[in-house]
Order: structure tokens, then sequence, then C-alpha cells
């Protein structure tokens, strides 16, 4: 049952292609329709993978919403009227540049071949952009020459009901936050918030990726997690500056070092139409370099503005003197499986443990952040007396935390090495001693810890609050 602690770090980065291959190994995600040969820029949660986006979410929501006394909770429709969409200007202008390699028809983001050639492509025309494939000679990724550049808009659409033409079209929603604007006056009705407050969100989304890539990265259902922030024009920068503190206590929180990650002040020529400041947060995905992990941007009041004009409606406020307003709006917006990927790169470790050259692969996740905080085994599983205790600690512990897990398969060293590649902290071993072979170590359990490999003795009546 020994694990010695003395540690050495194998100088090994993580990469993607080691992210993706540990995730799929050991249930974290699945290539989607997996067994139909995939489907293009869709990925399944396994059920480590549930887990540990399901530990992001939930601290996120207590960060953000249940942690503070301005925020509300909403959870919209994924389908909305179509007007939706027309009134925020996603139907004439969520598109992105296509280009068609002209041998294969195959189609790519015009934008990404740019990047992939080192090439800026942020805020270019479709004519800017067919004049430098053609001044730099790029091809597709085939070799073939590209066709003109066009744009592609990127909204699912769909029918809804058994009603044809113009009246029964839907789209899948290509972000959160109309649902919160159209929902703006129903929040204020219902629960009369003082200026400034904030309603907050975490849904799907869904976006027709040209060329889907990178893992989690760019594919076209996505989970975000995204907050509307109401405030007086005269007071949006100092509640600029309040959340600008605010997403860096949130990359702390998931365990980013703050070296790698960047914030980048989007020029006013690259800024979004309704946004008047935006400022992107990229990590350093290892193999990748730095790109977005979140965007935090300064809306103004263009979307309540908007549908107001399109729908008819008052989305004013009204203060308690009788001032009617339409407030302003700050946007943090955070991509789930950007930040999940983020996570797991950052905890990614290679090590080897006291005199084995053999590299142990473990994932460095924060507690709170860990599929299972716990694994409780016994040394032998074939020894009822010891798997009888194990299952009584095991229940114990189950009880108080919930997110424990059982694991006999294999002697105690393979469990340990299964457990850090999964991120579990700890693992809690139940051998002869705790049944008073030793009749000083009786009812005490080991905790063996996942970064160092040390362990402890510990009695069980005390081991609650040690995980704590």
């Amino acid at each position: 049952m020994s694990d010695t602690n003395t540690l050495a770090i194998v100088p090994r980065a993580a990469t993607l292609d080691k992210i993706t291959a540990l995730c799929k190994r050991r249930g974290f995600v699945f290539q989607g329709s997996d067994i139909y040969g995939g489907l293009k820029g869709t990925w399944d949660l396994g059920p480590l993978g549930v887990a540990l986006n399901n530990n992001i979410k939930r601290e996120w929501w207590n960060m953000f919403v249940d942690g503070r006394e301005d925020m509300y909770g909403l959870d919209a429709s994924i389908l909305m009227n179509a007007k939706v969409w027309e009134a925020s200007g996603h139907t004439g202008n969520f598109s992105d540049p296509l280009v068609e390699d002209t041998e294969t028809g195959e189609r790519y983001r015009a934008d990404h071949l740019l990047k992939d050639n080192g090439i800026e492509a942020e805020g270019l025309s479709l004519e800017q952009i067919d004049s430098l494939i053609l001044e730099k000679g790029i091809k597709s990724p085939k070799g073939n020459p590209l066709s003109q550049a066009r744009q592609f808009n990127m909204m699912f659409e769909s029918t809804i009901g058994a009603t044809a033409g113009p009246e029964g079209k839907v789209y899948l929603r290509p972000e959160t936050a109309q649902g919160i604007f159209v929902n703006f006056k129903n929040v204020v009705d219902t629960m009369s918030p003082k200026l400034p407050f904030g309603i907050g969100q975490i849904g799907k989304a869904f976006r027709n990726e040209i060329a889907p890539r990178e893992f989690l990265f760019r594919v076209r259902e996505f989970e975000q997690m995204e907050i509307e922030y109401f405030v007086r024009e005269g007071e949006w920068e100092v509640e600029f500056e309040k959340w600008h503190l605010n997403l860096w206590d949130w990359f702390d929180h998931l365990g980013l070092s703050r070296g790698n990650v960047r914030e980048l002040e989007v020029p006013e020529n690259d800024l979004a139409h309704y946004s008047k400041r935006t400022i992107d947060f990229e990590y350093n995905y290892p193999g990748k370099g730095f790109d977005e992990l979140a965007g935090f941007a300064y809306r103004t009041n263009h979307d309540l503005q908007a549908h107001m004009k399109a729908s008819g409606k008052s989305l004013e406020y009204v203060e308690a003197n009788g001032t009617k307003l339409v407030p302003h709006v700050i946007e943090p917006s955070f991509g789930v499986g950007r930040a999940l990927t983020a996570v797991l790169c950052e905890a990614y470790r290679e090590d080897t443990l006291g005199d084995s050259d053999d590299v142990r692969t473990y994932l460095k996740l924060p507690n709170h952040l860990a599929p299972y905080l716990a694994c409780v085994s016994p040394l032998l599983k074939n020894k009822p007396e010891l798997v009888a205790k194990a299952r009584t600690v095991f229940t114990l512990l189950k009880k108080e935390f919930t997110n424990i897990t059982w694991d006999d398969n294999g002697n105690v060293g393979k469990r340990y090495r299964r457990q850090d590649e999964i991120g579990t902290p700890y693992c809690i071993v139940i051998d002869f001693d705790t049944l008073g072979e030793n009749p000083d170590l009786l009812d005490m359990v080991t905790i063996r810890h996942r970064d160092s490999g040390e362990q402890e003795r510990v009695a069980i009546s005390d081991i609650a609050s040690r995980l704590k």
C-alpha cells in the first residue's frame, strides 16, 4: 500500500491530443454519435464530464447569482419567436466568411484559413479576404484553389408544428442573451429590483459552425453562462470595473494560473455593432496558444431599445422618483465547454513518484471541481471483513459529501493511478490495522493525497472534517 512521496515533475507539457485521449479513456468526453462514425462539432459528456461540468456551473451560479443580492436567475426557452432574432440583428448579421474548395466543395472559415497562415483576419471585408488569399497564394487544406468568400449565416433554422411558410420558421438560439432581454420586463414587474441589478442564465446555444474543430473549443452545440447587468448610463464605467475584477476572481476560483490568462482590449474598429467597449479574456491552451475563454462587453442599451422598437412594448425602468430610462447593459459571457477545457489543461500533470521511472498522469483539480472528492476501497476485495468496514465508511461519507466513489478493482497501486488520472484528491483505504490488527490503529484509515502521494492515518470519526 506504500506510495512514497518523493515527487519529480517530468518536463512534458499537456497537449490537446493528450487531453482528448484522457477524456475518452476515463469517461469525461466522447465523440458525439461515436458508433456511427461521429458527427462533426458534437461531443457527449461522459459520467465524469457531467460531474466536472456540473461542478463548474454550480460554482459559477453560487458566485454570480446565489452569492449576490443584486442578481436574479432565469431559464429562457431555446425556441423563441423569430421576430426576436430579427430585432437583435442575428437574422441579417450573424454570419462568418465562408470559402469553398473549388474541387471538393468542402467549406472552410475564411478567417481561420488566414489565421492558420499567420494573417490576422479580424474586421476584414470579404474583398480584403479575397485579395489576401490571392496575394498569399492560400489554398484549401487539401491544396486546391478556393472560391471567393461569402457570408454564411450560422443560425440553425427549423419549422415549428405543422405551420408552413414564414409563420412557422424558428431558430435554435445562437446565444442565451436575448432570452434575458425579452424577459427584462417580466423580471422587473415580478421582482421589483433596484438598479443596478443583473439577470444570470445557464443554457444551451447553437451555432452552425462552418468548420468546427479543436475538441470542445469550437462546436455546434454548447452551453453558455451569461449575465446581463443593468445599470444607469452614467454609472457603467464604475460597474464595468467592478465586474472586471469579478471575472479575475472567477478564473482564480477555477484554478487557472494568471500567467495562462490574459485580457485583450478589442479595438474600436473591431467592436460588435452593439458594443462600446469589449475585453476578451483568453487562455493559453497547450499547442494552440491564447484563444478566447470569456467575453466582457458594455452593450449600451442597444438590445432593449431594439426590442422596444420591434415589439412596441415599453422596456423602460421606472425609478422611485418616477423617472423613466432604458438601462444600459454590462455583459460577462462564459462558455462552459471552454472553461472545462481550460480547467483540464491547467490541471493536467505528468510526474514520477519515488524511485519508479513510470510516468504518472494526474489531474490537479481544485477539490470543489473534482468529479469525486474521495475514493473509498478495501485493501483486499476478497476479504469480507475489510469490504464490510470499507462499505460502512463509504456510506458515512456518501451521506456527507455525495461525490464519493468506490473502487476495489486491481491492487491499491493501480487504484491510486486510476483515481489520480481523473483528479480524485483523496484515496481512503481500509486495511487490517483498521480492524484492530494493530490495536493502536483500530478504526483508523489510510488517506492518500493525490498531488504528493503522501499518506496519513486518520480516525474514521475524523475523516469528514479532514476532507472539508
